[in-house]
C-alpha cells in the first residue's frame, strides 16, 4: 500500500491544500509534502490525527480494497415482473440499494401502472425509451414521450402509468435507492 498517494487521494477528495490539512492537524505544510511524497513517515498517533481530518480511520485506511465493478451485462440484472399492475422491473446495476442512486428500467404494459409512492427525500429522473406513459404528481399529471425525460424532487405521491395502446419503457433513476 502506497499510503503517501492514499492519504494525497483522501485529501484531494476533501478538497483540502497541504496547507489546509497541516493547519488542522497542527503539522507543517513540509510535512504533509514528505507524508504524501513518501519520504517520512507519520507516527500512529499523527497518522490516526491525519485520518480523523480526512474522514477516516485506521480500519478503513488499511482495509484491503475492493475491486469495485463498473461495467455490467444483462446476466448481472435482476428482474421482477408484477402482472396484477402490468410492469416489469429490471435493476441494473445489482445491490444498487446500497448506493447513492438506483437505476432501473420499467416496462408498463398497456393500462399497466408502477405503485404509487409517498414523498420522500431525494431525487427522481427518467427517460423514456418506448411508447409514452403518464406521470402523476399529486394531482397533477404529465404525459412523456419516447425521446422525452423527467426529473422532479418526490414532495408528493407520485406514480407512473402507460394509458397507451403499446408497451411503454423508462429508464428510471431514484437518488437516494427507494425501488
Amino acid at each position: 500500500m502506497d499510503i503517501g498517494e492514499k492519504i494525497k487521494r483522501l485529501r484531494s477528495e476533501k478538497q483540502l491544500t497541504q496547507e489546509e490539512l497541516a493547519n488542522r492537524c497542527e503539522l507543517s505544510k513540509g510535512f504533509i509534502s514528505q507524508l504524501e511524497n513518501n519520504l517520512t513517515s507519520p507516527s500512529i498517533a499523527t497518522l490516526i490525527d491525519i485520518l480523523e481530518i480526512l474522514g477516516t480511520n485506521l480500519r478503513e485506511f488499511f482495509a484491503d480494497e475492493v475491486n469495485e465493478k463498473i461495467t455490467f451485462k444483462k446476466d448481472d440484472m435482476f428482474e421482477v415482473e408484477d402482472f396484477d399492475d402490468g410492469y416489469t422491473f429490471r435493476w441494473l446495476v445489482p445491490n444498487s440499494q446500497k448506493n447513492d442512486m438506483e437505476p432501473v428500467i420499467i416496462e408498463i404494459k398497456p393500462g399497466g401502472r408502477y405503485k404509487e409512492e409517498k414523498p420522500h427525500e431525494g431525487e427522481e429522473f427518467g427517460y423514456v425509451i418506448k411508447g409514452t406513459i403518464c406521470l402523476y404528481m399529486g394531482n397533477k399529471k404529465f404525459k412523456v414521450r419516447k425521446g422525452e425525460s423527467f426529473y422532479y424532487k418526490p414532495k408528493e405521491n407520485h406514480y407512473i402509468s402507460n394509458e397507451g395502446k403499446t408497451p411503454a419503457e423508462v429508464i428510471w433513476v431514484s437518488c437516494p435507492p427507494s425501488f
